[in-house]
């Protein structure tokens, strides 16, 4: 962050999951409650990451993302602009048809701060209980959710209709 505050000479905010409601899944589950089940992973995810990002889009008719299709199977039909379901708000996908290829030229070219994990081995970072380093020849995101199949690998970031479900997950039409 630091080195996107310099390079780009712009104030970036943070924000944090609310205190109670991760102290209670961290005294009913444990500090990692996400490999106990896939709900308990994703009422994780909601109150670190989902929950935050909501509060700080809130008011928002647009965002931006970095999501591509070629990173997994939940994302093979990603649109470059889509509009959520549960609140009307755009979603911006622009990087949607690169490859990852692409996206290190762009960022070796423009010389973006980047993550230094990437050049251990970590080409998709989310927290560090729910990221490991890929071995060469595995998908990008194979270190994401790693205990979890393919098709569940969402974090509830990116999640398409239907109600939010008692765990965060939505029941609907399932991940984008």
């Amino acid at each position: 962050m630091e080195r996107v505050r310099q390079k780009y000479g712009i104030r970036i905010e943070s924000f944090f999951p609310e205190a109670g409601a991760l102290e209670a899944v961290v005294r009913e589950y444990g500090p990692n409650p996400l490999y106990r089940s896939i709900d308990i992973g994703k009422l994780c995810c909601r109150i670190r990451k989902v929950e935050p990002l909501e509060g700080a889009l809130k008011g928002m008719r647009a965002w931006v993302t970095g999501r591509r299709r070629e990173e997994s199977v939940t994302r093979r039909d990603l649109a470059k602009v889509e509009i959520e379901d549960n609140n009307g708000r755009l979603e911006i996908n622009p990087l949607a048809d690169w490859s990852s290829q692409q996206v290190w030229d762009c960022i070796k070219a423009n010389e973006v701060p980047y993550n230094a994990l990437h050049e251990r081995g970590y080409p998709s970072i989310g927290c560090a209980p729910c990221t490991r380093a890929v071995a060469p020849g595995e998908d990008e995101r194979a270190g994401r959710w790693w205990w979890e199949r393919t098709e569940q690998k969402e974090c509830g970031l990116h999640v398409r209709g239907g109600v939010m479900g008692e765990f965060g997950e939505r029941k609907g039409s399932g991940p984008r």
